[in-house]
């Protein structure tokens, strides 16, 4: 048994047969999601895009009923705060690569310790390692797909002792696209800016409630395509994601940035969503 509460399918479990799809391929899709006073925090985005990537992927899906299974599922871990994985593959069956002929999706949800992390990143910021490994264009871009090998061998490239907390991931063509596990926005001349993630990256959802949001705090936002010499030339740097909420960035390699204004006041209003 796991160290840690597990659902496969509704039922008290923390096994998957060998033939699903998601252990063989990668067939699935995830969501990690920030709990706090026992809810789900940014739930509808969450479950908006677990939808429209299964909806993309052919998996089936039954939104009501998932939304069902982990409110059941919190009530039974009955945590004020931590974090709900949930992980949706298309399950077992098919002939090779040919999914047709699988069986019904397997739906597993479990719960987690929210990370600990020395100091106090979202205050002092962090140090961005410049991972040597880059992301390759793909049909499944800006979706949250269970094959994260890309992301798994950047994280490799930088030890537990680093005073690196994330790395900074290009694509083949040198243009910045995200962190390991975060996204990344810069600001310039007062635009709050981030990749572009037609290609390749996750469409975080985290990063989907600041574009939604920003107009509302009197921010203008970009989305482009940017080299590395813009984020040179930014006068403010962060990442972010759902579970860690916003990481000013105060150096990568041999570049300096300042935690900002625009920074702080991103921060504090995802933080006063996430955060209760």
């Amino acid at each position: 048994m796991s160290g840690y509460p597990v659902r496969v399918n509704g039922e008290t479990s923390s096994s998957i047969s060998v033939t699903d799809r998601g252990l063989a391929y990668g067939d699935g899709l995830f969501e990690t999601v920030r709990v706090v006073s026992g809810q789900p925090t940014l739930f509808d985005l969450h479950m908006d895009r677990l939808s429209a990537c299964a909806c993309f992927m052919g998996i089936e899906l039954s939104v009501p009923q998932l939304k069902a299974e982990i409110a059941d599922f919190l009530v039974a871990v009955n945590q004020e705060r931590g974090i709900l994985k949930v992980i949706l593959t298309r399950g077992s069956g098919g002939r090779g690569y040919n999914p047709a002929g699988c069986s019904d999706s397997s739906r597993i949800l479990s719960f987690h310790d929210l990370p600990a992390y020395k100091g106090t990143p979202e205050e002092s910021g962090i140090h961005l390692f410049s991972c040597e490994t880059q992301l390759g264009q793909s049909v499944l871009a800006g979706m949250k797909h269970l094959n994260r090998l890309e992301n798994v061998m950047a994280r490799r490239e930088w030890g537990v002792d680093s005073n690196c907390l994330e790395g900074l991931l290009l694509d083949f063509d040198g243009r910045v696209i995200e962190g390991t596990m975060s996204n990344l926005f810069f600001v310039r001349d007062g635009i709050l800016k981030t990749p572009n993630l037609s290609r390749c990256g996750v469409k975080g959802v985290c990063r989907e409630y600041i574009l939604h949001s920003a107009n509302s705090w009197g921010l203008k936002t970009e989305v482009f395509d940017y080299a590395f010499s813009e984020l040179v030339g930014a006068d403010e740097v962060f990442v972010c994601n759902s579970v860690n909420g916003v990481w000013p960035v105060i150096a990568c390699g041999d570049e300096r940035w300042p935690v900002g204004a625009v920074t702080c006041t991103v921060r504090d209003k995802l933080m006063e969503v996430i955060d209760g």
